[in-house]
């Protein structure tokens, strides 16, 4: 059984491709976990020892990122705010995801358990 996760919010209302929602969401992880690992280290460490769940959800848009990631810097919970270089699909600077976590399942679930799954 995961005690903790790290969930991946991505804006809905960009209709990424596949391979750049995979490559925004892995931006968002290994960012995330990074920022977990100094700030939160019994987190981080707990997570990785567990199997490093992961949750990919979606959000309507930019502002609900947001309102997201304030709530969980609320709760203490490492964040990580995803911006494209714009190589590709979208212009430069586009916000793309946001990661939470990793975290206590219970404290990430307050932020992000009513979302729906990718």
């Amino acid at each position: 059984m995961f005690k903790y996760k790290q969930v991946m919010v991505v804006r809905a209302d960009l209709k990424l491709s596949k391979g750049k929602l995979a490559v925004q969401v892995a931006h968002g992880a290994v960012t995330a976990a990074f920022k977990a690992y100094k700030e939160k280290p019994e987190w981080f460490k707990a997570w990785f020892n567990e199997g490093q769940k992961k949750v990919v959800v979606k959000a309507e848009n930019e502002r609900e990122l947001f309102e997201l990631k304030a709530q969980a810097e609320n709760l203490g919970i490492p964040t990580a705010l995803i911006r494209d270089a714009g190589l590709t699909e979208v212009p430069p600077g586009t916000i793309t995801c946001l990661a939470i976590g990793p975290a206590p399942e219970e404290i990430v679930d307050k932020v992000t358990g009513n979302l729906k799954l990718v």
